[in-house]
């Protein structure tokens, strides 16, 4: 009785070290393989922030922030803060109930125009999406930060978008 016991017991921890020498095997190729997909996943995501990476830099070249030139005529200023004080100005002439002044088209509908977005191209000037909810436009504005701090603000162009009255 004991003998069929230890041979039981023998065979038994025999399938239990096959299974287990079987299971960490296939689960040894499983992480390989698993590795392998994920180096391949990482390659092609750097690739891909690399081509996103270089295309925002293209597509931010007319920038204040990108444009060393410009940021050098701010000699001596914080040129990012220079920037927020020029958006933060045109963005306070939005308040005026007749619509900001720097748009040159008369309110329709009661509705004036409003700017949206602005991009600080470079040291003089600026470009700014504007709306009055129905019609859509763009502005170039030239600014001019005076010696006492006061930015200046002159419309250059202003387009509205014809094919937005329709």
């Amino acid at each position: 009785m004991k003998k069929n016991i230890l041979l039981y017991l023998f065979i038994f921890s025999v399938l239990i070290n096959v299974f287990t020498y079987v299971y960490f095997t296939n689960k040894q190729k499983h992480d390989a393989e698993k590795v392998d997909n994920l180096n391949v996943r990482v390659t092609s995501l750097k690739d891909s922030l690399a081509v996103t990476t270089d295309y925002l830099q293209r597509a931010d070249y007319f920038s204040l922030s990108q444009n060393l030139n410009a940021r050098n005529y701010f000699r001596g200023q914080d040129a990012d803060a220079l920037e927020i004080k020029v958006r933060d100005g045109i963005y306070e002439k939005n308040k005026n109930p007749e619509g900001n002044p720097l748009i040159q088209y008369p309110s329709l509908d009661d509705n004036p125009y409003k700017i949206n977005k602005i991009k600080v191209i470079n040291n003089r000037w600026i470009i700014a999406d504007f709306t009055n909810g129905k019609l859509w436009g763009e502005v170039l504005i030239k600014y001019f930060v005076e010696d006492n701090g006061d930015i200046t603000y002159e419309t250059m162009e202003a387009l509205l978008h014809v094919n937005s009255m329709y």
